[in-house]
């Protein structure tokens, strides 16, 4: 899976699901993708926030990106306190966000990778997080030719992938190396967020301002199915 900022549960019900999480580093940056932004919940709408990155090119892959110099984390987490102060699980979580925001990390994949370890030590999930890079396959593959020798390498039986990711994949290719493909679908949560109409898909961040570590612990555990 690609690193992303804050991503929405079903990420961490693809970890929670899994015994290795294979995170990719040596992957392009894309511009319009969501490795370094998010939605959150402002005034009963989804805003984005992003994590600004320094100028650089766009081939480049995204352990070689680095957070801007000019990453302002004080102006990024008053957005957050305003947005989220009256949440009931504020007073517990936003220590939480701040100790992940001010992380020093330049470069872009440290500083998104420190960010799902911190979350994953808060959510309980204890899943070995492998990085893509570290794999000894040949890394110039592609798409799904490099799942099947990341999979064959780390001996896996079982790949699972989000429900969004389903089209580049041909389970007879899967089948032909002894491996079984399924995808992770989450199924809807709602819950109640002050006041307003509630805003599916929001970024873990929401999830966690707004409900309790068990009941987030219930819909890691059971809250999607395998398709």
């Amino acid at each position: 899976m690609q690193p992303y900022l804050f991503p929405y549960i079903g990420y961490f019900q693809l970890l929670h699901s899994v015994d290795l999480f294979v995170v990719y580093d040596n992957i392009k940056y894309t511009k319009k993708g969501w490795i370094n932004r998010n939605r959150f919940l402002q005034n009963g709408r989804e805003e984005i926030f992003s994590v600004p990155l320094k100028k650089d090119s766009d081939s480049l892959h995204v352990k070689y990106r680095e957070v801007s110099q000019d990453f302002n984390r004080d102006k990024f987490l008053n957005k957050l306190k305003g947005a989220y102060q009256r949440a009931p699980y504020f007073e517990s979580i936003f220590p939480l966000i701040e100790k992940i925001v001010r992380d020093e990390n330049s470069g872009l994949f440290r500083y998104l990778h420190n960010s799902l370890t911190e979350l994953c030590i808060y959510l309980g999930i204890n899943t070995k997080i492998i990085i893509s890079s570290e794999v000894s396959i040949d890394h110039s593959l592609k798409g799904q030719d490099k799942v099947l020798a990341i999979c064959k390498e780390l001996a896996a039986r079982t790949y699972i992938n989000a429900i969004g990711g389903i089209n580049p994949y041909d389970r007879k290719a899967f089948q032909s190396k002894g491996l079984e493909l399924k995808f992770l679908r989450s199924k809807a949560f709602e819950y109640e967020q002050f006041d307003h109409d509630f805003v599916p898909w929001l970024s873990i961040i929401d999830v966690m301002m707004f409900n309790s570590i068990e009941t987030i612990n219930e819909r890691l555990a059971s809250g999607y199915d395998l398709l």
